[in-house]
């Protein structure tokens, strides 16, 4: 049997959030040292805690919410691709010389895969329109990345956001790469089915091909 990579992050109260966002806390409803049934617990989170599915709604009213958001695009062949850049836009020469023969899916893998789950990185290096453009006429049809956006810290406009809307390509967030090789790979990584809401939390994993 083929082993899985999982590639998402652990979601634990000490995960760090979007400054201002909601933290991850739960309740105990029921307990079974207090002599009930069951433990039962109640969540409290932002769709965007952890590794997550943007859906277009969190930046254009158009867009659909996680239960609109197609499938078929969370599964399927991946390529893993490492960048050295540490801070400021990533370029497609930030990509020369990787192999993106027959790109469908890329997941683009930095040094905020080595930042603990409990820090926050402010100054992460971020994909420009330029490479989003560049990557949708290769075909691509889900765009990855293991920092917090894919748009820069400081950014209000999102304009990675809009132009992966434009050319109408997923994205995922906060992807745990860590010594994850460059190559290819079958991802599988579906949102929730949650109506109304902007994102979702999801299990991303690679199966090596």
């Amino acid at each position: 049997m083929t082993s899985l990579i999982d590639i998402t992050r652990t979601v634990s109260t000490a995960t760090q959030v979007w400054p201002g966002d909601t933290s991850f806390t739960f309740d105990y409803n029921m307990r079974l040292n207090k002599g009930e049934s069951v433990n039962l617990t109640t969540l409290h989170l932002s769709p965007h805690t952890g590794t997550h599915a943007d859906a277009p709604n969190n930046y254009d009213e158009r867009g659909g919410h996680p239960a609109d958001l197609p499938l078929e695009r969370y599964i399927g062949p991946a390529h893993v691709v490492s960048v050295k850049r540490q801070h400021g836009g990533i370029t497609p020469d930030d990509l020369a010389g990787k192999d993106l023969a027959g790109l469908e899916r890329i997941l683009i893998h930095t040094w905020v895969s080595d930042v603990p789950d409990g820090h926050w990185p402010d100054d992460f290096p971020y994909p420009t329109v330029e490479l989003i453009d560049f990557l949708a006429e290769k075909g691509c049809r889900l765009f990855g990345v293991d920092m917090p956006s894919v748009d820069s810290f400081t950014s209000k406009t999102l304009p990675c956001h809009h132009r992966l809307f434009d050319h109408q390509i997923v994205n995922l967030e906060n992807l745990q790469l860590t010594d994850v090789p460059d190559g290819r790979y079958e991802l599988i990584a579906l949102p929730l089915k949650l109506a109304g809401v902007c994102g979702s939390p999801l299990r991303a994993i690679l199966r090596p091909l």
